[in-house]
């Protein structure tokens, strides 16, 4: 079907034309007029290209799915809900990762690579971290996070958040330092409030 011929039909056309004889082919061109919009979408929430191409391409495959099972009102709304929810729930699963990822991209060194370890095995390793990377000033939390944990590089955290280049490395590099130290820091008083 060339899809071009249907532009004066509507959503609420295409889609009935669908369920009444379950033709694929009629969602194709309904989900064709959709596809920027859905990109769109999956770059705003999770800010890689690649991934936001894939995550589409899921979106579809899911729409297909949940259209041959209920009838559908609203396509639009209903399709950026869609969308929307797979991308959290991607960002979720996402988040479950950050915490390792602070320990093998941020604070492994050959000399604490033991150390890192067994603070790993301890449950408030966790929290802490968190703590620590909400007591930096707003700047360098974006930045570290953006650089560090969503591997942007230097020139996507500039694009991102507005700073030039020198202020981004220079955020980056004092976010990582003081990270660091609050983290020493708070693990030296969770030591001596054990010990004590």
């Amino acid at each position: 079907m060339n899809s071009d011929k249907y532009n004066d039909i509507s959503d609420q056309q295409l889609l009935n034309k669908f369920y009444s004889g379950h033709d694929n082919e009629w969602l194709g061109i309904l989900l064709r007029r959709y596809t920027l919009l859905l990109l769109g979408v999956c770059m705003k929430y999770l800010k890689d290209e690649d991934e936001a191409k894939d995550s589409v391409q899921q979106v579809f495959l899911k729409v297909i799915q949940e259209l041959q099972k209920y009838k559908v009102e609203y396509f639009k709304s209903w399709l950026y809900m869609v969308a929307k929810n797979h991308c959290l729930m991607k960002l979720r699963d996402r988040h479950g990762k950050i915490t390792t990822e602070i320990n093998e991209r941020l604070f492994v060194t050959p000399e604490d690579e033991a150390d890192t370890k067994e603070l790993e095995k301890k449950d408030y390793t966790i929290e802490l971290m968190k703590e620590a990377l909400a007591e930096l000033n707003p700047e360098q939390r974006q930045c570290v996070t953006l650089f560090y944990l969503q591997k942007k590089s230097y020139q996507q955290v500039s694009e991102e958040t507005g700073f030039n280049m020198l202020q981004v490395k220079s955020y980056i590099k004092n976010g990582k330092r003081n990270l660091k130290q609050l983290i020493e820091r708070k693990l030296e008083d969770k030591k001596r409030g054990i010990f004590d």
